[in-house]
């Protein structure tokens, strides 16, 4: 009988314990807009109080303040006019919630270097798995030093944290002593107890709630029996209002999943030239074979770029960036060669460009197609989308645009003008305008009209300085105004299809009606031409 031997060598590999940091950048929306100033000007924009503010229903209030602004009572959420009252030298700034939250996401994945992946804690914090690799850095003091230290040389001024969960980690970094670490064997019950109840993430509400019954500490929490605070919070659908469901995640008794931040690398194909380049025909070459690789690489992605950057390194160290963006998106070589032909006359090579790389930062999937067809419409010119990448490369990207309907049933506000090739914008019923003439004028222009009274048919008007007797007429039709973004006071409106002796068809209207109460006489304005 064969019997296996119960050496440690034969078992297998114990699993590391499970290792979170947590990273809280305490002003990261400051630094974010600092940094975006410059650091020269660091020391001076630190002394002086400025608020980042933001737009709400109740005016203007404060998202994030320096630390000049909240010495002198400056706090976030506050209105923006009190705190100009105890603070009238302090400077604001528009808040970027959405700029704030793409920069976490960059420092999240600069974050994967201390472990294997990383996750978002809006507003400003971050979870990094660090399970099994403190002792690459020495030790888990070691790599909360690291940690702490690159954030201070990147700008950021932040406070770190390791214990076994996320929770946990999360409520040492902000409540807990500076670069706290909660050893694996401690128990988190005596380990946590003195921490506020701030630290279980919960609503406002709820820690309001707890603080008027006396529970100010996690440990007066534990104290108590799980039936009493069940029966007041009842709540199990979301965390932030269950402190038992918080207290369990971060003890480690019920799992919290968290999303990783998955990088996605951007198509990238570059040429490091052997000796550097000044000719304006060798660029192009350069630029034609970059075209042609990043044509089959994004041919392999099943993908199309519809932004390109084309990065040129010259010899004294200055890089040179050429931007584009498609109508739709492409991965013809020839085409991008076209494009950014234009974007190349004004570059100055100086003493050479020794390395040139073409980046897609934004692509979109692009299935195969009969190039045939494809090839004969670019020769022909009917490519609607290389029009469009040419007319926007020579006359700039706001110049071109295409009208869209929208639900109006004012003339002047029944259509937007949107990017070309863009998505039409959904909608939930379609207007239908019967009898439009082709061509609207940008702004009605007034017109002397003879017309029968009340509202009888006009029979002449004149028009910039030119007299037309109308032959045919057709109309009312009648337009009330909008009531729901309109005054009470605005009149309506009479619309004529009319034609003159010449055989020139108008729009006209009739502004207000004799009698309304909402003004004088009515007035007459021309709005559109017919074919």
């Amino acid at each position: 009988m064969t019997t296996l031997s119960s050496s440690p060598n034969l078992l297998p590999p114990k699993a590391p314990r499970r290792r979170i940091m947590a990273i809280w950048c305490t002003d990261l929306a400051i630094d974010r807009w600092r940094l975006a100033e410059g650091t020269a000007r660091r020391e001076g924009l630190d002394a002086a109080p400025l608020a980042l503010i933001e737009d709400t229903a109740h005016g203007p209030r404060i998202a994030a303040a320096n630390p000049a602004a909240r010495a002198a009572g400056a706090a976030p959420s506050m209105r923006l006019t009190d705190a100009r009252t105890l603070c009238p030298a302090l400077a604001v700034r528009p808040a970027d919630a959405a700029g704030d939250l793409a920069f976490l996401e960059n420092l999240a994945l600069w974050a994967q270097r201390w472990g294997p992946w990383s996750a978002l804690d809006p507003p400003d914090g971050l979870l990094v798995d660090t399970s099994g690799v403190a002792h690459l850095f020495g030790g888990e003091r070691a790599l909360i030093a690291d940690v702490l230290a690159l954030l201070e040389r990147r700008g950021l001024a932040a406070r770190a944290a390791l214990a076994p969960t996320a929770g946990a980690a999360w409520a040492l970094a902000r409540h807990g002593p500076p670069a706290v670490i909660q050893p694996p064997e401690a128990d988190p019950h005596t380990f946590l107890a003195d921490l506020p109840v701030a630290a279980l993430r919960l609503d406002a509400d709820v820690i309001l709630l707890l603080r008027r019954l006396g529970l100010k500490r996690l440990g007066q929490i534990e104290g108590l029996t799980r039936e009493n605070l069940a029966r007041r919070f009842r709540n199990h659908r979301s965390a932030a209002a269950n402190p038992l469901l918080r207290l369990d995640q971060i003890f480690g008794l019920r799992p919290e999943p968290l999303l990783p931040v998955v990088g996605v690398p951007a198509p990238l194909v570059q040429r490091r030239l052997m000796e550097p380049i000044r000719h304006r025909s060798l660029l192009d070459r350069v630029v034609e074979d970059l075209a042609t690789d990043m044509a089959r690489l994004l041919e392999g992605l099943g993908q199309g770029a519809r932004r390109l950057e084309l990065g040129m390194w010259k010899v004294d160290g200055e890089v040179l960036v050429r931007r584009l963006e498609m109508a739709a998106a492409s991965r013809d070589p020839a085409h991008i060669c076209r494009l950014f032909a234009a974007r190349l006359d004004d570059l100055d090579a100086g003493f050479g460009i020794e390395l040139v790389r073409l980046r897609v930062p934004w692509a979109e999937p692009l299935h195969l197609s009969q190039a045939d067809l494809d090839a004969a419409a670019e020769r022909h010119g009917t490519s609607l989308a290389a029009c469009i990448d040419r007319l926007t490369v020579r006359l700039g990207p706001e110049a071109v645009r295409c009208p869209v309907a929208h639900a109006s049933h004012l003339p002047e506000r029944a259509q937007r003008w949107q990017p070309p090739l863009a998505d039409l914008p959904s909608s939930q019923e379609e207007l239908r305008f019967h009898h439009r003439p082709l061509k609207l004028l940008d702004k009605p222009e007034a017109v002397a009209v003879v017309y029968e009274t009340p509202d009888g048919l006009p029979r002449q008007f004149q028009w910039r300085g030119q007299l037309h007797k109308v032959t045919r007429a057709e109309g009312p039709e009648r337009i009330a105004p909008e009531w729901w973004r309109e005054r009470s006071t605005v009149r309506l409106r009479d619309y004529y299809r009319i034609e003159d002796e010449a055989g020139r068809r108008y729009w006209i209207y009739r502004h207000g009606v004799i009698g309304d109460g909402r003004g004088g006489a009515p007035e007459w304005f021309i709005q559109g031409l017919f074919a």
